[in-house]
């Protein structure tokens, strides 16, 4: 079984706008969405799209995480999301106008016997089970929780997956994480240098693989993507053709094609090839792609 972790999901309010956003005075939306998301649940979205059974984790407060409760179930998502006493599941509001200007909450408090309550739910993870680990931390949570988790895990056999940036991600490599997902520019600032071409990005890969990950998968927007499995092998492979309008979420149903591919087919060219069609259908796509839309972009592979 997979499961997610998402420490602080959200209701994106998607607001457009056909002209330029004007400060300071009223703005008419030409139209508006309510998304449910926060990176664990785009995963567990994406997931679900490719038939691949997963259970969203994290917490949820107040009337706007019952709402987002809900919202995921009719989705068809598992959820097991602790509930907190105060505060309220935050609302990060979207604006697209030409530009996008957003503007996140803050999100409620998470005290430290609620942290326990989901470490209790980790701790229930069978072997050979998939744990994700994806985005920031709350302000509310010590900055070394992933490392809390992971080192509470140690002995599970759990496979765990972290798509985080900077000392965050550096950090959980003596963990020996079953998978990383930076992109080249997160990848540049762990290693601490630029990085030109796919030589050098495949060194530099390598360098995150000897301090522990055993697969590092490096997303480069348009230029496609490049593995490196825990055998050495580097795999290499472009985009499909389309226009970008959305970003949102584009690396999490990468990494949820990823792990649905080698789930069901063993192989990590398979599971690249996968990974690259979900994150370029949802980049074209105004929300997470659909199974469709899936499909018609790994045709093109």
């Amino acid at each position: 079984m997979i499961y997610t972790v998402t420490f602080n999901p959200a209701i994106d309010y998607v607001v457009r706008l056909d002209t330029p956003l004007q400060a300071g005075t009223v703005n008419r939306a030409a139209g508006e969405d309510c998304v449910l998301g926060g990176k664990g649940i785009n995963v567990s979205g994406i997931l679900a799209q490719l038939d691949c059974p997963s259970v969203a984790l994290g917490f949820v407060a107040g009337e706007t995480g019952a709402w987002l409760e809900r919202g995921l179930a009719a989705q068809g998502l598992q959820t097991d999301f602790i509930h907190l006493a105060s505060g309220m599941t935050r609302i990060n509001v979207k604006i697209k106008a030409g530009q996008e200007t957003e503007l996140n909450g803050a999100g409620p408090a998470i005290p430290p016997q609620a942290m326990e309550a989901l470490q209790q739910k980790l701790d229930a993870l069978r072997p050979g089970d998939i744990l994700v680990l994806a985005g920031s931390i709350p302000s509310s949570l010590p900055v070394d929780t992933y490392e809390r988790v992971l080192e509470r895990l140690q002995g599970h056999s759990v496979r765990a997956v972290v798509d985080a940036s900077g000392r965050l991600l550096a950090n959980v490599l003596p963990y020996e994480p079953f998978l990383i997902k930076p992109n080249h520019h997160e990848l540049a600032e762990i290693v601490g240098r630029a990085l030109h071409g796919d030589e050098e990005i495949t060194a530099a890969a390598r360098e995150l693989q000897e301090q522990g990950a055993r697969n590092v998968l490096v997303s480069m927007a348009g230029d496609g993507a490049l593995l490196l499995d825990e055998t050495g092998a580097v795999h290499r492979i472009g985009t499909p053709k389309g226009t970008v309008i959305n970003s949102v979420g584009a690396g999490d149903s990468m990494l949820a094609g990823f792990l649905a591919g080698y789930l069901q087919s063993g192989s990590y060219q398979d599971a690249l090839r996968l990974g690259t069609a979900c994150g370029s259908a949802t980049a074209f796509s105004l929300g997470l792609a659909s199974r469709k839309e899936i499909d018609l972009l790994l045709e093109q592979l």
